[in-house]
């Protein structure tokens, strides 16, 4: 048996989730009704589903959730036009494009065309630059949700050594930016390693915190990790619908804390979109507000 501490991402959820759901209620006692847009295109079931989850916990939270689907045989300038009429419409405070879209559209070309205050996704080149100088805007969900995780479970980050596993856009080059940034919960000394990394193992064994973010199932072994040291899964893939992760069950029995398979940055994932609507719509009133002073 393991004396892993677990890191449970499932009580940092309903933590950050019931703080948004003051928040939208104090926002529509001032008339203003949050809005999470979302885009799906073409009829790919784990997509709709993923939309449908979403439509449902912004409805649990107050939030609004106008939707558009469109064809799979779309052309790029009715995706972009889609986009743009949500860009238009000052009733919409956060705007995601379910991904992946069929591979004869550019979802980057699509985001870009966004306005970068509806990211709520928070991968908007716009808000990967303002992350990348300390400036504020909505921050990638899944890097926000691991340092809010390692917060709640009071796993001490300022000072220490962070070492990622994986350099992806969406996970480990943002979540390195967003732990050495200097505040209570990061100013960490951070490090980013690849399996293009010769002897990657070397740097993994001396992190006092170890994010795996490669989507290689199993890649984390037992003799990868410092003894006591933090273990978060934040990389996965999936055969069918079994979760496989990137940290072997196994490293439970070396590592001091470890987040479980299934239930450990994923809610927090979640969390932290629907925390990037809510701060999007307070910042749509202040700035309404200055603008009539």
């Amino acid at each position: 048996m393991s004396d892993a501490r677990i890191l449970s991402g499932k009580p940092v959820a309903e933590k950050v989730l019931a703080d948004v759901a003051a928040r939208v209620a104090a926002l529509r006692e001032r008339g203003v009704s949050p809005a999470l847009a979302t885009i799906l295109v073409g009829d790919d079931d784990a997509s709709a589903g993923y939309i449908h989850i979403k439509q449902r916990q912004a409805g649990e939270l107050g939030i609004d959730s106008p939707h558009t689907h469109l064809a799979a045989d779309c052309t790029q300038e009715q995706l972009v036009a889609s986009v743009h009429a949500y860009n238009d419409d000052p009733g919409v405070h956060g705007l995601l494009i379910q991904y992946p879209i069929p591979e004869h559209l550019d979802y980057d070309a699509a985001l870009s065309r966004m306005d970068p205050d509806l990211d709520v996704d928070g991968m908007h080149p716009v808000n990967m630059g303002r992350l990348a100088i300390g400036l504020p805007g909505p921050l990638p969900c899944t890097p926000a949700g691991i340092e809010e995780l390692l917060s709640f479970h009071h796993i001490p980050v300022s000072g220490r050594e962070v070492v990622i596993l994986g350099r992806g856009a969406t996970l480990g080059r943002p979540l390195a930016l967003l732990l050495a940034q200097k505040r209570p919960t990061a100013n960490a000394a951070v490090t980013v390693v690849h399996t293009g990394v010769p002897d990657w193992k070397r740097y993994t064994q001396r992190a006092d915190i170890l994010v795996a973010a490669a989507g290689v199932p199993g890649i984390i072994q037992p003799e990868h990790i410092k003894p006591g040291a933090a273990v978060i899964g934040g990389g996965v893939r999936y055969a069918g619908r079994r979760l496989l992760p990137d940290v072997d069950e196994r490293c439970a029995q070396v590592a001091g804390a470890i987040t479980p398979r299934v239930g450990g940055v994923g809610p927090t994932t979640v969390a932290m979109l629907f925390r990037n609507v809510v701060r999007a719509a307070e910042k749509a009133v202040a700035d309404e507000h200055e603008g009539q002073r």
